[in-house]
């Protein structure tokens, strides 16, 4: 059967892709898969069975949008449900990738969401990036975890099992694979340093407005009530940012809490209490010393 040119360059397009989620350690022995719509009754998928990093265009695979092939000399990906079920709560956009990119799923695994206002970057781009429910791969479970996420979010992180992002081009739903990553790279070491300084909640409302201005297509606002995103689909991205008038950076633990909370007050069971080494020394000294007296 022949192929349009435009055919021709999602398939070429998906190979790189691929290749790229495979150099970068994303993805690992046949892992990972890539969808793009071809029109409104077909879409095109990566193959099972097969390395990301070692696919040709003509391994690509058609199907309809319940999931039967339509052509191809190979079977579909058997997490073509979950993109399914994105592209159904996702009439705007036109292409899906899964990978696993290994910080990002770290946090997916500890059950850690990128959701705090850390980076500019990712607050205009992708927002919030939330954690889906565990759900077995290859079964209804997933989509039905991704459901819940998916018409907010243009990026998730799937308990214990990765990634999945989309946008309106395979290569753009790639880049913001690699923005999860670098996000997940950054926190991961600002958080061994001990700290994050997190933007403050005026500020990610500035940074939503200049969403509009430099023409970023975002699936829905921003906002910081969690209530607003519970329930059966969410409507927002929740991102956590503390409210500073004053300051754009709020430290997340500003100073040294050793016997009072961020407040003043005393701790309570959910404070976090944080000493300098020469701090905890002495106060290691003075029990011993209480104990001898």
């Amino acid at each position: 059967m022949s192929t349009s040119r435009a055919e021709e360059q999602i398939r070429a397009d998906i190979v790189e892709a691929g290749r790229r989620l495979y150099a970068r350690g994303y993805v690992a022995s046949n892992d990972g898969n890539i969808s793009v719509r071809l029109d409104d009754r077909r879409l095109i998928t990566t193959p099972k069975g097969v390395s990301k990093g070692f696919m040709t265009p003509d391994m690509m695979v058609i199907t309809d949008y319940s999931g039967k092939k339509v052509s191809g000399e190979r079977d579909p990906s058997s997490e073509l449900p979950m993109h399914l079920e994105i592209y159904r709560n996702r009439p705007d956009i036109n292409a899906v990738v899964h990978a696993h990119p290994p910080l990002a799923t770290g946090f997916a695994v500890a059950g850690i969401p990128l959701t705090r206002a850390v980076l500019a970057e990712v607050v205009t781009t992708l927002g919030s990036i939330p954690i889906a429910e565990y759900g077995t791969p290859s079964t209804s479970e997933l989509p039905e975890a991704v459901r819940k996420y998916i018409k907010a979010h243009d990026g998730l992180l799937l308990a214990n099992h990765g990634a999945v992002t989309c946008c309106k081009t395979v290569m753009s739903a790639y880049y913001k694979m690699e923005t999860i990553e670098h996000f997940a790279k950054i926190s991961l070491v600002a958080r061994l340093l001990g700290r994050e300084h997190l933007l403050s909640r005026e500020e990610v409302e500035r940074l939503q407005g200049l969403r509009g201005m430099y023409g970023i297509a975002a699936p829905a606002a921003i906002c910081a009530d969690p209530a607003e995103a519970s329930g059966g689909q969410a409507a927002c991205q929740v991102i956590e940012a503390p409210e500073s008038p004053r300051e754009r950076l709020v430290p997340d633990v500003p100073g040294v809490r050793a016997l009072s909370g961020a407040d003043g007050r005393a701790p309570s069971g959910d404070d976090e209490i944080r000493l300098t080494y020469r701090e905890l020394t002495a106060l290691i000294a003075d029990a011993v010393r209480n104990l001898r007296e």
